[in-house]
């Protein structure tokens, strides 16, 4: 089962408890105040991703070490991002990374990002799970699909990512029906491109949705031109209270 910092809050009116996954901003140099923002007390936050390089890199990173350094002090969750390349990544590869993430950077888990979705893909994503909790027992491991995968992948992963995309999308998506049967705390939304005019309709299509985990940014991929997750949203300090104080119906 999910288990969630305590610093998530609880969404008013449903029980169910919103925080954010923040996945992956630019290297420390290139955004020291978003990550300095990531250790202020009370920001409702269940994981950090920390990608060095596309991955843990070849060599222990100082500034990375750092900053996984002060949001571990922070009682941050901190997670390593593993390429799955939609399941074309060497199974060795992927897990010669996760030693590097632990040996380096003592990550808290894994985001397996580009994660397959179909069922023939499911055994070897679980194998490769299976390997990274035995390199730590309580390894938090979300699987991150952008899509409602294969049902059989919930019972892989504490959580999984299944919406990935733009706003103009996500305003018309439908949860798929096989995930009523879990707790929303097993899925998480990352939305780029939500003005801030619509940050609370975002927020209910999340609850709705039964998402307790997200990231909602104003910035966009400017048609797959860059990264819209690399710098923190401009409403920032919107989101961080509107998941503190809960949306209300």
């Amino acid at each position: 089962m999910p288990h969630l910092t305590s610093a998530a809050s609880t969404t008013s009116g449903t029980g169910v408890r919103t925080g954010l996954g923040v996945p992956g901003y630019a290297h420390p140099l290139l955004a020291p105040a978003e990550w300095g923002e990531l250790t202020r007390p009370g920001t409702p936050l269940d994981w950090v991703v920390l990608d060095v390089d596309a991955g843990p890199g070849t060599r222990p990173d100082p500034h990375c070490l750092q900053a996984a350094a002060r949001l571990r002090g922070a009682g941050v969750r901190v997670l390593g991002r593993l390429d799955a390349v939609h399941g074309a990544r060497d199974f060795g590869e992927t897990i010669t990374d996760a030693h590097r993430y632990l040996d380096w950077y003592q990550v808290d888990g894994f985001l397996l990002d580009r994660c397959p979705t179909d069922r023939v893909s499911l055994p070897e994503t679980r194998r490769t799970v299976t390997t990274l909790r035995t390199l730590r027992d309580d390894a938090h491991i979300v699987l991150g699909h952008g899509t409602h995968p294969h049902p059989g992948y919930a019972e892989n992963a504490d959580q999984l990512v299944t919406f990935s995309g733009p706003w103009s999308d996500y305003r018309w998506s439908q949860a798929a029906a096989w995930t009523a049967d879990y707790p929303p705390e097993r899925f998480c939304h990352f939305v780029h491109g939500i003005p801030g005019g619509h940050l609370d309709e975002a927020l209910r299509i999340a609850r709705w949705q039964g998402a307790a985990t997200i990231w909602f940014t104003d910035r966009t991929d400017r048609g797959g031109r860059t990264d819209p997750w690399e710098t923190m949203p401009g409403y920032w300090d919107e989101i961080v209270s509107r998941i503190g104080t809960g949306v209300s119906e």
